[in-house]
């Protein structure tokens, strides 16, 4: 899940219990053939591929996995054709949902994600019916124990990152970027000496929609739900929630 420094940090921690289901060693190599196909298999020149290979790294994913996954994705071995999709829906209580899908059976992905969304109180929409909710962005986490948070603000601005926030209820500091300078701002961090916890593009929501009992219940278990699909690449959301609520994701 992205969109919210709560969501990307439970994301985060949740990402080495994923691994072992082999859910994200799935969706990785996805990505990584989507990623060399339609940029070509040189990372210094395809910024999509070469985030798709820090994953797979963070991960632990086997070198031969991502060189065959990238070659597959060249041409350079056979391998399955992928369509990249973008879902759009409602969740419980109104709430936007906006889906990446990776998938080699249209047909298929749609009738399984409609029944996801119907079985969880969601509902999928028509094309462009949340997208505007949401904005393109570089998303990058920085534990607070490691840098101070003006030398921080000093070296992401110089960077060219477009904002820095600093939540006084969460362990991280959020940096925004442009998808364009996200790999910048983040080299730029990590050659100061700092550790970056988490970073990716994502879709930021313009606003919240909060909900509560039920709803939000509910709401985190169709998300749960989506993300478990291999077919589904991300899934983002405007919905929050309180801390109590939120809290249940992790467990």
């Amino acid at each position: 899940m992205a969109g919210h420094s709560k969501w990307a940090q439970i994301k985060h921690k949740k990402a080495s219990t994923d691994a072992k289901r082999g859910k994200i060693f799935t969706k990785i190599v996805k990505e990584l053939t989507v990623a060399a196909r339609i940029g070509g298999s040189d990372p210094s020149g395809n910024p999509r591929l070469r985030t798709a290979i820090e994953k797979a790294k963070e991960v632990n994913m086997p070198a031969d996995n991502i060189k065959r996954a990238i070659m597959k994705g060249t041409g350079e071995l056979p391998g399955v054709t992928y369509e990249e999709l973008v879902y759009e829906g409602y969740g419980p209580g109104g709430a936007a949902i906006l889906m990446e899908i990776v998938t080699d059976n249209k047909n298929r992905t749609s009738s399984e994600i409609r029944h996801i969304m119907s079985k969880n109180g969601g509902n999928l929409g028509e094309s462009g019916c949340v997208a505007w909710m949401f904005q393109k962005k570089g998303y990058i986490l920085v534990d607070k124990t490691k840098i101070d948070e003006d030398s921080l603000m000093s070296i992401v601005l110089e960077a060219g990152a477009e904002d820095m926030k600093n939540d006084p209820k969460e362990d991280s500091f959020e940096i925004i970027t442009t998808p364009e300078n996200m790999n910048i701002v983040k080299s730029s961090i990590e050659k100061a000496g700092i550790q970056v916890s988490f970073a990716e593009i994502t879709m930021l929501p313009k606003n919240y929609a909060t909900l509560d009992g039920k709803n939000a219940e509910q709401m985190i278990r169709l998300i749960e739900a989506l993300e478990d699909h291999d077919d589904i690449q991300n899934v983002y959301t405007n919905f929050d929630a309180p801390d109590e609520v939120i809290s249940k994701v992790g467990k």
